[in-house]
This record gives structure tokens, C-alpha cells and sequence, in this order.
């Protein structure tokens, strides 16, 4: 099976629009259902299902595409753990 791009983007407030960040990861790479999403969620708050969704979905191989790094990680030091589970599963 052929590698995958897996989308993922989040928002900060419940007001704000996925859109831009939606056609950044389309024009990434990423399939329209392969995107997982995070609204209202800070980058510190570490319990965020979209994320958690999109790194399951990863298989060795795959890679997992953010629109921005801050995204991920609002601080280098929190996206140590998104960067371990990735490297756990082999995806890029």
C-alpha cells in the first residue's frame, strides 16, 4: 500500500475558520478525509482527539502534514511527544 499524507490543523477558539488551514493541507498533499481537526483546543492542551486521531491513522511510511508547525506544537518542548509517537509508528 502506498504512503499516505495525514493532514491535521487546529484552532484556538471555537470562532475561528479551518478553512485556510483545510486547503493548506489539500495543496500539501493531504486527502480531503485524511484531515483531523482540533477546535478551541490550545497548543499547551495536550489532550486533543483530532491529533490523536491523525497519529493513529499513520502507518509505517505515512506522514503526518501540518498547514503551520505551531499547529502541532504552540512551544518546541510540547511537540516532543506528537515527535515520539510519529517516530514510533515509522511515519514521517
Amino acid at each position: 500500500m502506498s504512503a499516505l499524507k495525514i493532514g491535521y490543523g487546529r484552532v484556538s477558539t471555537d470562532g475561528q475558520d479551518l478553512t485556510a488551514q483545510r486547503n493548506a493541507l489539500v495543496a500539501l498533499g493531504a486527502d480531503v478525509d485524511r484531515i483531523y481537526v482540533d477546535h478551541g483546543l490550545t497548543g499547551t492542551n495536550r489532550a486533543r482527539p483530532g491529533l490523536r486521531e491523525a497519529m493513529a491513522a499513520c502507518r509505517s511510511g505515512d506522514m503526518l502534514v501540518v498547514a503551520k508547525l505551531d499547529r502541532l506544537a504552540s512551544m518546541p518542548n510540547t511537540s516532543a511527544p506528537a515527535c515520539s509517537t510519529i517516530a514510533t509508528t515509522s511515519a514521517r
